[in-house]
């Protein structure tokens, strides 16, 4: 073959290379593009929150004895209800929530309110458009060493497994700034002038959304009375909360969380 044949043959496998790579994150494997095998558990990844925001993952694997930030926790197969659900039915993302949130809490050894106070979070993959067009129907949650306002991860330990049972302040989730809303979040065991204390349910998993300021005003009301007592009711404090919106409530959470103003 002529060094131009060879040239474009090169050039034309590059093309297909990167066309099925593209949207599946940053250093792929290639084996895992548009793959229809479900993913492994236990796998380790080095991954960035531009990842974590793509429906879909092909991020290469890495030994969990070296440098990662995110762990795959749980993977599993969408019921059969679901074979014949578009790519981006909301049924498979509410399906995907319940699952991940749920293993989320169990394999951290925490529950609902603590896991939303934590500096780590979870996300969720489906197989690419390629991949559910060939039959694939899994879904893979991952624990990130972040949460949505992180410009990048911490690492992890080996794994995840327990982790709020050990070093617990280095784990969960404060801030260091004049307001919630616009400080950094932090580890616990960072210096920090906002510490998350409690959460409260807004509602029930078939509620309606009841709009943004019931919800508003049932979180500030909430937290001012649950801060206080977590302070141990003093005359004068500040309190912060984070409540969240319809999209948020229609993926399934119904907590907001209250935020304590402290010392150290």
């Amino acid at each position: 073959m002529s060094p131009v044949l060879r040239g474009l043959a090169l050039l034309l496998v590059l093309l297909v290379t990167a066309c099925g790579e593209e949207g599946q994150g940053s250093n792929v494997d290639p084996d895992l593009v548009d793959a229809v095998e479900a993913p492994e558990l236990g796998a380790c990844r080095e991954m960035t929150p531009d990842d974590v925001a793509l429906p879909t993952n092909a991020t290469e694997t890495v030994d969990c004895d070296e440098p990662h930030n995110a762990e795959t926790y749980a993977v599993g197969q969408l019921p059969a209800s679901l074979d014949d659900a578009g790519y981006d039915d909301g049924e498979v993302g509410a399906f995907a929530y319940d699952r991940c949130s749920d293993k989320f809490m169990s394999f951290l050894g925490a529950d609902e309110s603590v896991v939303m106070r934590t500096v780590v979070s979870w996300a969720w993959f489906r197989p690419s458009e390629e991949a559910w067009d060939n039959g694939a129907r899994w879904y893979r949650c991952d624990i990130v060493g972040g949460g949505d306002q992180s410009e990048s991860y911490i690492d992890l330990p080996k794994t995840a497994k327990g982790l709020l049972l050990r070093q617990p302040d280095k784990w969960m989730v404060c801030a260091d700034g004049e307001t919630v809303a616009d400080s950094p979040k932090i580890p616990c065991s960072e210096e920090h002038n906002w510490r998350a204390v409690t959460t409260i349910k807004v509602g029930e998993a078939g509620d309606e959304y009841p709009g943004d300021r019931v919800v508003e005003v049932k979180t500030r009301d909430f937290c001012s009375d649950s801060v206080g007592a977590w302070l141990g009711y003093p005359v004068d404090f500040d309190y912060g909360y984070t409540w969240f919106h319809e999209a948020e409530w229609e993926a399934g959470n119904r907590r907001s969380v209250c935020w304590a103003k402290t010392d150290k």
